[in-house]
C-alpha cells in the first residue's frame, strides 16, 4: 500500500504532465481499439461473401445431368470450393420471378426456356475464385461465367491495406508514448534527486525506490486504456443503427458481450504494458546507480 500512496503523490505533485502522459495513451489506445473493430469486421465482411455464391457458371441448354456433375466433381477436386449448387430453368425462372414481382410487364416476357441453367459456386477462401472461375471457363458447356472480380479484389486490397496502415500508425503511436511516458516520468526522477539520495541513505533497496515510478506508468496506461474503450463503446452503440442498416444481411452486429470485454481487456493490457516498458526505461536510465 505504501508504494501506491507514493504514486499516488507523485501524480497530484504534478498534474499537468500526469494528463499529459494519460492523453496520449488515451489517443494510441483509441487508434489501436478503432483498428481492432475495423479488423473484426473487415473478416466478418469477407467470412460472409465466402460463404455466398460468388461466382456463377452459366449452361448450355444442351448439357446433361451427367456433364453437370462432371463440372461439379472437377471443381471439388481443388479442394477449393465450399459449395456447388445447380440452379435448373425452372428454380431460376422463379427467382426472377421473385426479383421482379413488383414489375408485372416483365414477368409476361419471360419463360423458363430463355433462361439458362447455371450453378452457383462458393469458395472457402475468397482469394479462390479466380482459379475456380478460370477451371469453369475451360469447359466446352459452360456458355458464361460472372465472376465479380473487381469487387473481390477491392474487398481483399482494402482490407489487407487497412490492417497494414493500422499496424504502422498504431506502432508509431507506442513509440511515441513510450517516449512521453519516459519523459514524464524521468523528468519526475530528476525533480525528487535529492529525495531519492535521502531514501538510499536510511537504506531503501533500489527496487522500493524503483516500484512507484514503474506503477505510474501502469497507471497511466491503465487511465488512458479505460477512457478509450468507454469512448469506442459509446460510438458502437450510436453507429449501430445506422450500420446494421447499412451491412444489412452480414452479421455483424449486435456486437457480442465477449467481444465487448475482449476489446477492454486488450487494450488494458496494451496501454499498461507500454505504460511499464515506458517507465522502466526512464528508471533504468535515471536510476542506474
Amino acid at each position: 500500500m505504501g508504494q501506491f500512496k507514493t504514486t499516488w503523490q507523485h501524480i497530484r505533485r504534478s498534474p499537468y504532465q500526469a494528463f499529459a502522459a494519460i492523453l496520449i495513451m488515451f489517443f494510441t489506445c483509441m487508434v489501436a481499439g478503432s483498428f481492432i473493430i475495423m479488423a473484426y469486421a473487415s473478416d466478418k465482411i469477407l467470412n460472409y461473401f465466402e460463404s455466398k455464391p460468388q461466382t456463377t457458371a452459366f449452361l448450355k441448354d444442351d448439357i446433361k445431368s451427367e456433364d453437370v456433375d462432371s463440372i461439379k466433381n472437377k471443381l471439388l477436386e481443388t479442394g477449393k470450393a465450399a459449395n456447388i449448387k445447380y440452379v435448373s430453368k425452372e428454380e431460376a425462372l422463379n427467382i426472377y420471378r421473385e426479383q421482379n414481382k413488383n414489375d408485372p410487364l416483365l414477368l409476361e416476357m419471360v419463360s423458363s426456356s430463355i433462361l439458362p441453367a447455371s450453378l452457383e459456386i462458393s469458395a472457402k477462401e475468397i482469394r479462390d475464385l479466380q482459379i475456380l472461375a478460370d477451371i469453369a471457363k475451360k469447359e466446352p458447356l459452360v456458355d458464361e461465367v460472372v465472376y465479380q472480380k473487381d469487387i473481390v479484389n477491392t474487398l481483399i486490397g482494402w482490407t489487407s491495406s487497412l490492417r497494414s496502415f493500422g499496424f504502422i500508425l498504431v506502432g508509431f503511436l507506442v513509440f511515441v508514448s513510450i517516449l512521453i511516458i519516459l519523459m514524464v516520468i524521468g523528468m519526475k526522477i530528476a525533480v525528487r534527486r535529492e529525495e531519492i539520495e535521502i531514501l538510499r541513505l536510511v537504506g531503501a533497496s533500489r527496487w522500493y525506490i524503483r516500484w512507484p515510478f514503474i506503477l505510474e506508468g501502469m497507471y497511466y496506461g491503465f487511465l488512458g486504456a479505460v477512457f478509450a474503450w468507454g469512448i469506442l463503446y459509446l460510438l458502437l452503440i450510436y453507429f449501430t443503427p445506422f450500420l446494421s442498416s447499412f451491412l444489412t444481411g452480414i452479421p455483424l452486429f449486435p456486437i457480442s458481450f465477449m467481444l465487448v470485454l475482449y476489446l477492454l481487456l486488450t487494450m488494458i493490457g496494451g496501454g499498461v504494458l507500454v505504460g511499464i516498458i515506458g517507465s522502466f526505461l526512464a528508471v533504468w536510465r535515471y536510476l542506474k546507480n
